[in-house]
Order: C-alpha cells, then sequence, then structure tokens
C-alpha cells in the first residue's frame, strides 16, 4: 500500500497524451510561455492551468507555434523548411562533419574522376605549354623543316581535324566536371540555409523564453 502510493506521488499522467511519466519530467501548463499554453488551450479546451504536460506534447506544440510562425512570414514552407522543423522537434543536428578529399573521391565513380582530372589538366599551363609546343612542333614537321615529304602539309588540315575533335570531347567533359561542382554547391547551400534557419529559430525561441523568464520574475517581485 505504502509502495503504491509513492509510485503514485512520483508519477503523473500526461493530460494530452495520456502517458504515465515521473513527475520530474511533467510540466506545468501555467509555467509555459504565453504563445505555446495559449496554442495547447486551443488545440485542448480541457486543459487547465495546473494540467500537467509531457515534454512530447510540449515539443508538438512548439513544432506547430514554429510552423505558424514561418508560415505567417515566408508563405508555404519548403522541403529545407520541413527539415528544419522536424530537426526542431527531433533536437538533431543539421551540421555535418565535411568529408576529407580521399573520403570524397572514393564516393565519386570513374567517369566523374577522369572528367576532374581532364578538366583540371585541361585548365593549367602545364597543358597550354605543352599544346603549344605540339602545334609548333606539328607545323615544324610539316612546312619540311623535318621531313621531305611532310604527311599533313599546309592548311594542316589534319591538325585543323585533330583540334576540332578535341575541343568537340573537352567542352562536354569539362561541362560534367562543372555540373558536378554546382551539385555539391547546391548541397553546401542547402545546408548553411537550413544550418542558419534553424539558429534564428533557436534565438527567438530563446528571446522569448527569456523575455517571459524576466516579466515572470518581475511580476513575483512586484508581489513580494
Amino acid at each position: 500500500m505504502e509502495a503504491t502510493r509513492t509510485k503514485t506521488s512520483t508519477h503523473g499522467v500526461c493530460a494530452v497524451t495520456g502517458k504515465s511519466q515521473p513527475m520530474s519530467k511533467l510540466l506545468v501548463l501555467r509555467e509555459l510561455r504565453p504563445n505555446i499554453a495559449q496554442l495547447l488551450r486551443t488545440s485542448h479546451p480541457e486543459l487547465t492551468d495546473e494540467s500537467l504536460l509531457s515534454a512530447e506534447a510540449v515539443n508538438a506544440a512548439r513544432l506547430e507555434y514554429v510552423r505558424d510562425l514561418l508560415e505567417t512570414q515566408v508563405g508555404d514552407l519548403t522541403r529545407l523548411d520541413e527539415e528544419v522543423l522536424e530537426s526542431l522537434h527531433k533536437h538533431e543536428v543539421l551540421s555535418e562533419r565535411p568529408l576529407s578529399e580521399t573520403e570524397e573521391v572514393q564516393q565519386l565513380s570513374f567517369g566523374q574522376r577522369l572528367a576532374d582530372k581532364i578538366a583540371e589538366f585541361g585548365g593549367s599551363w602545364t597543358f597550354i605549354l605543352s599544346f603549344c609546343f605540339f602545334l609548333v612542333l606539328w607545323i615544324a614537321i610539316n612546312i619540311g623543316l623535318f621531313l621531305r615529304q611532310p604527311f599533313d602539309p599546309y592548311p594542316f588540315i589534319l591538325l585543323n581535324l585533330m583540334l576540332s575533335f578535341l575541343a568537340s570531347l573537352q567542352a562536354p567533359v569539362i561541362m560534367m566536371s562543372q555540373n558536378r561542382q554546382e551539385a555539391r554547391d547546391r548541397q553546401h547551400a542547402e545546408g548553411d540555409y537550413k544550418i542558419n534557419l534553424k539558429a534564428e529559430l533557436e534565438i527567438r525561441h530563446l528571446h522569448e523564453k527569456v523575455d517571459y523568464l524576466l516579466h515572470h520574475q518581475a511580476t513575483r517581485l512586484m508581489e513580494v
């Protein structure tokens, strides 16, 4: 009998979910911020100032409050906004550890690695100087400086064909590398947006909580 009474005094029932939890994990409705408390009263009219609420119910109300706030300010929520709200509800960390160069290379396919290598080499001074040397050598050979019967005499039709073939292949390969870089930059930009939005919402939440605590303490002091 005594053990049952002790258990009852140390546990309470959430007025929203109906689940029994330790009193240390339950919150009283009147101790919540006015915005969250008003939202809970609107959703559950049977609640009173002394109603006990679990962290799950309070977090759900806070999520609904933040969603309404965002919809009021920015309109319809995007996929990124929903992910930020979900992380707020689950108390998850949005920031990810950046991949090292080795890990990033391991995730690329053979074609992507080849495109990066070709784009890197095609945009270097090594390629420019080597290609200039190749052109000068080709022209010198085919104007008769080294061979009496050049295989590609002026106007160097074979050389023009090779240059056209090189340009037609090099341009798509460089575009492939640039498209992958743009996709990676877009992913980083989305991550930065989600982190900034979550930080802004958390700071606003802290400001409201501090303002409420200051107002509550000032009221208590006036009563004393």
